[in-house]
């Protein structure tokens, strides 16, 4: 087939359909739908933030209407269904797509992040593991204390030895006591007498390709590329148009988009365009929908400012801003804070984008805020 064209508030309701948002229970409810949501989006980032409750919490409140925190606890720690790795950061992923961070982790194990640390030390606390079973930095106490080398660094040293450990695969995050993490033996953890075999090189470039294409609707190479290097996009266009000649997917343009190539499966198209409606989100500038910044901006109009980490005086939104969609538009732009001990949230600022204000749309954000404070507040 050739190349066709779509316009930008077609490729929004696809890719709103794609990330779950055009409907409240998409994933279900309950500790299942923690897994199917995270399998379907292909990662959730975590991030420490805590002004709100977290990201990865966030995330998946915003696609699974009763998400309670203790949820993903489960998944992660009792059903072992979710696992903690890298991607473009550190992110909960399903389990079964344990072999595609295979070779990266064994890579990571080979080229270390941490020059400082020996195979003694990794060897030491591995020891430590096996002996006592899943252990924080906090259990370790018999050590002499450094200076730390940046602001989220550890006087432990330890800390880096567990953390290498864990970057080349052979500990696993077990669970998490707010952001305190506990290591535990990846093989024990998942009661596995073997290892998974690793994906091929392929196999990872067509899970990389799936991924994208199940939670975007509509890729380009950047798209399904994210922090990736140069040759990765190569290999990534190579697989794109042999999936084309092969009729898996068709090319597409973008109207208002010159620039970029961008690909979708046929079935799609079959499956037609979803009409918006007035279902609003609050969402994580973290969130898979606003992560790709350009993007974001390219579909939906917003360029989407982090602003955490600017000086006060030259912030033009607020601290740790949040999105806000209504339908397939993005309207507005929340700063909140939620004051744990007086059990409320604060709405810092609360900026409209272009024209967006209307008594209509206040009534609707202003309802969601409502649940929204109940599930800051729900601990």
């Amino acid at each position: 087939m050739s190349e066709i064209t779509l316009s930008k508030a077609q490729i929004r309701s696809l890719w709103l359909r794609s990330q779950g948002l055009h409907e409240a229970t998409y994933f279900g409810k309950g500790p299942k739908a923690i897994v199917k949501a995270i399998k379907h989006l292909g990662y959730v980032q975590i991030d420490t933030i805590s002004v709100i409750e977290r990201s990865h919490h966030h995330i998946l409140y915003s696609r699974i209407p009763d998400y309670k925190t203790s949820y993903l606890h489960q998944a992660q720690n009792k059903d072992k269904t979710v696992f903690e790795y890298w991607t473009h950061a550190l992110a909960y992923i399903a389990t079964e797509d344990f072999k595609y961070f295979i070779n990266d982790m064994k890579r990571r194990k080979k080229n270390p992040w941490y020059s400082t640390v020996t195979d003694a030390d990794i060897k030491k606390a591995m020891a430590l593991v096996k002996k006592q079973g899943p252990i924080s930095i906090r259990d370790v106490n018999d050590e002499v204390l450094v200076e730390k080398d940046h602001p989220w660094a550890s006087k432990k040293p330890s800390k880096k030895a567990l953390q290498s450990a864990f970057n080349a695969g052979d500990l696993v995050i077990s669970e998490r006591q707010g952001m305190l993490k506990k290591y535990e033996l990846t093989n024990r953890h998942f009661g596995w007498t073997k290892r998974p075999k690793a994906a091929t090189a392929a196999e990872v470039l067509d899970y990389h390709l799936d991924r994208a294409l199940r939670s975007q609707g509509v890729v380009s190479v950047d798209s399904i590329s994210y922090m990736e290097k140069v040759a990765h996009k190569k290999e990534i266009l190579k697989l794109l148009q042999a999936r084309v000649r092969q009729g898996k997917l068709i090319p597409v343009k973008a109207e208002g988009v010159d620039k970029v190539q961008f690909w979708i499966e046929p079935t799609h198209l079959d499956e037609g365009i979803d009409d918006a409606g007035d279902l609003t989100h609050i969402l994580s500038p973290f969130d898979p929908l606003v992560i790709q910044r350009k993007r974001f901006n390219m579909f939906f109009g917003y360029d989407h400012r982090f602003e955490a980490y600017v000086p006060k005086e030259k912030r033009k939104y607020g601290y740790f801003t949040l999105p806000v969609i209504i339908g397939d538009q993005a309207v507005a732009v929340l700063d909140l804070k939620t004051d744990r001990q007086n059990q409320k949230l604060l709405i810092q600022q609360w900026s409209w984008l272009e024209k967006h204000k209307s008594q209509a749309n206040k009534k609707l954000i202003e309802q969601e805020l409502q649940r929204f404070e109940k599930f800051q507040l729900a601990r």
